[in-house]
């Protein structure tokens, strides 16, 4: 956390998904920021628990709870103990998400309902339940992804479903809370190097060669668009869907 101008400065951000990757950068970067953040988890206790210390000994404030985002009660409750220790809450991230990339004719319904129930319906659950607690100047930063818009290659309509669905419920939401103060928006990442979509992984080559910079993003690309829209600069944004893809869908 090199980023010391503190615009989150007594602000309380929840990360859904925020252990690593993505969210793991967008974690540290709204701490660098100055705000107090909690981030949830379903897998790799470690690596959450790492990440909390990381975040702690650069003098931030910061927890770790396990909540698998396709179970509501555990989302639910992971927006509570945020706003129970932290004393409120100003950002949400809804950046939990799983892509199972495969033909449609290969897909299971397991599958294809697991992407939705961690990537659309879980980010709901969240939201909703944030509602309660958000005040005017509230931001809800929704993660979706480039291929929500515009599909350049096969494997993907399941998961591009799932993220038009993301997409849309922004824009819908938007104008709900517009009236409350709370802005809406929705990253769109293009192809970002992480675990899960490694820049040297087999999808790796063609993505790249839809890019016109020729590269994977790094997720501090994202966590610097995510600090943007949750800051007090970005007050007029609202029912955004801001694509940082490095020109993937031009």
């Amino acid at each position: 956390m090199t980023n010391k101008n503190e615009q989150l400065a007594g602000k309380v951000a929840l990360v859904t998904g925020g252990s690593r990757g993505i969210g793991a950068a967008i974690a540290k970067r709204l701490a660098g920021d100055g705000a107090m953040v909690a981030i949830t988890y379903s897998k790799g206790e470690e690596a959450a628990a790492t990440l909390v210390k990381a975040i702690e000994a650069e003098g931030g404030k910061a927890i770790a709870i396990r909540a698998n985002a396709s179970d509501a009660d555990a989302v639910k409750d992971a927006v509570e103990k945020t706003v129970k220790t932290f004393g409120g809450l100003d950002v949400l991230v809804n950046n939990a998400g799983t892509c199972i990339p495969e033909p449609v004719a290969e897909t299971s319904l397991e599958n294809f309902d697991r992407m939705f129930a961690i990537n659309v319906r879980g980010l709901f659950v969240a939201t909703q339940a944030a509602l309660k607690h958000l005040k005017p100047g509230g931001r809800i930063i929704n993660i979706g992804s480039c291929v929500g818009q515009n599909v350049g290659f096969g494997g993907m309509a399941s998961y591009a479903a799932t993220k038009g669905a993301v997409k849309m419920f922004t824009q819908g939401l938007a104008r709900e809370l517009g009236s409350l103060g709370v802005t809406v928006n929705n990253v769109q990442p293009g192809p970002i190097d992480t675990e899960l979509n490694p820049a040297s992984g087999e999808w790796a080559v063609p993505q790249k060669a839809l890019v016109p910079l020729g590269r994977y993003g790094r997720p501090e690309e994202i966590a610097a668009m995510v600090a943007f829209v949750a800051g007090p600069e970005s007050s007029f944004v609202n029912g955004a869907n801001l694509t940082v893809d490095g020109g993937m869908t031009v």
